[in-house]
């Protein structure tokens, strides 16, 4: 028995962010959505117990309860309670870590989803959706790789305004971005707008539209990323001045940004010529929407 589920790249189109409360936690407003690129997941019988990954960014997962799909497989079983068949979890690691695009909350996704399915766990979709918010911010959202909006910590969904699928390209310039630093750097100069959401229309029909409208938008994480890993910075000023972009934004605490393009053939050129002036960098064609989980 061996059975595979995706986990799909989260991109944040917008996020913005307000000042820390007294427990800590940073209020937040951001629309996520998903691209068909990302790891994959999968669960095999074995003999005891147990975790690999592979992939080009495999030799960077921990196996321990610091990876969430290892967390997430716990906190399912726990919550299923009786004995279980031992099982092997295998992550094909294809996204870059500490990346932006929310690789750990949508491996623990994948976790839940087709652990539930391998082992026919009585667990309805509601239940699940607690044990993802209880992994983290990205937990909930990433759970089923749609998009939507996320408010308060991240925990409170709604649906977003109807978006076309999105031609795009996500370029990570090979270096890691871990979120607490640049939360940490953030609290020096919050947002004047803080957590407060833009104006979201009911829907918007063409990549042109979506580029327009986000304009008004923040990512406030972007510019202290920028600071701390000056490389970040770099990959935005090349996309911002390709032909091809409508817009360009860093997704998340980055180091991954995205470049929204007219079309295929648009994104296609782009992904093609970046990635030969900068072969040392990360770089995808993708479609932004789903889901695709």
């Amino acid at each position: 028995m061996r059975r595979t589920a995706f986990a799909p790249a989260k991109v944040n189109l917008f996020l913005h962010v307000g000042a820390p409360g007294a427990d800590g936690y940073h209020p937040l407003s951001s629309l996520m959505v998903f691209a068909d690129v990302g790891d994959t997941l999968s669960v095999q019988a074995a003999d005891a117990p147990g975790f690999e990954a592979t992939g080009p960014f495999g030799a960077a997962v921990p196996a321990d309860d610091s990876n969430l799909a290892v967390r997430a497989a716990r906190a399912l079983l726990a919550k299923a309670g009786g004995p279980v068949p031992p099982l092997r979890l295998i992550l094909d690691k294809s996204l870059p870590i500490a990346a932006g695009l929310g690789g750990g909350s949508s491996d623990a996704g994948a976790a839940l989803r087709l652990l539930r399915e391998a082992l026919n766990l009585p667990i309805d979709d509601a239940a699940l959706e607690a044990v993802a918010a209880e992994l983290g911010a990205d937990g909930a959202a990433c759970l089923w790789g749609a998009p939507v909006l996320a408010q308060g910590r991240g925990e409170r969904l709604s649906p977003p305004p109807r978006l076309p699928v999105l031609d795009a390209v996500l370029v990570n310039p090979g270096v890691a971005s871990p979120t607490g630093p640049v939360y940490r750097a953030y609290d020096a100069a919050v947002a004047e707008g803080g957590a407060r959401s833009p104006y979201l229309p009911e829907a918007l029909d063409t990549a042109e539209e979506v580029a327009a409208w986000l304009t008004a938008t923040r990512n406030d994480l972007q510019a202290p990323a920028v600071a701390l890993q000056p490389a970040i910075g770099e990959a935005l000023d090349l996309l911002s001045g390709e032909p091809e972009t409508l817009f360009s934004r860093m997704s998340g605490s980055g180091a991954t940004c995205f470049s929204l393009c007219a079309g295929d053939i648009e994104a296609e050129g782009l992904a093609e010529r970046i990635g030969a002036l900068r072969p040392d960098w990360w770089v995808r064609r993708c479609r932004l929407g789903g889901p695709w989980a």
